[in-house]
């Protein structure tokens, strides 16, 4: 396995406390840095129903297992299978079938996965022009989609199996979607 190169960058944590907590405090006049709204936890959400539909179960668990594996290299932690809640008919879901794969990060690993998307992921996926300011929902957190998990450098395209995409949501605790986008530029996203 090759090492990453080292970046002169100041790590992601660092520069929340070191630039954002100051740039946040004088622009919304906070008069705490405990008030200073930060990002709570990173969530990355698959659904493979879709893909496991019409197939065998050998077929179905080589699916799962990849999806899987795949998933833990990227987060650096094991997902958990979602299971579903009702019965579909229309889309062959039975109730408590495993239909998808979720993540959630904090601290330390949240910050290495975040700094990973923001410096490396974001600017190698295909047609990316910035994330759109419509992706921040009204309690600032931010939500976007990758098409293809072989955008980020701990998937080798040469052994993937099969192409599959995920949801991310970035949860903050800022109060409004003003603070919350304000929170995400100053930390570095590409938000347009």
């Amino acid at each position: 396995m090759q090492k990453m190169p080292i970046r002169n960058m100041i790590k992601l944590k660092d520069k929340y406390i070191k630039e954002v907590v100051p740039a946040m405090k004088k622009k919304f006049e906070y008069k705490n840095s405990m008030a200073v709204p930060k990002i709570e936890k990173v969530v990355i959400n698959n659904s493979f129903g879709r893909m496991i539909i019409d197939k065998t179960s050998d077929e179905k668990k080589k699916i799962k297992e990849a999806i899987i594996q795949d998933l833990s290299l990227i987060c650096g932690q094991r997902p958990v299978l979602t299971k579903a809640k009702k019965s579909i008919s229309t889309f062959k879901v039975r109730q408590g079938m495993e239909i998808g794969a979720k993540v959630t990060l904090r601290k330390k690993k949240m910050y290495d996965f975040l700094d990973r998307l923001i410096h490396i992921t974001l600017p190698r996926s295909r047609d990316f022009r910035g994330i759109d300011p419509k992706s921040i929902d009204e309690k600032g957190n931010l939500t976007i989609a990758i098409k293809e998990h072989i955008s980020f450098p701990e998937v080798s395209p040469e052994k993937t199996r099969f192409l599959f995409g995920f949801e991310i949501t970035v949860v903050t605790t800022a109060k409004d979607k003003k603070q919350g986008l304000e929170l995400l530029k100053l930390l570095g996203f590409p938000i347009k």
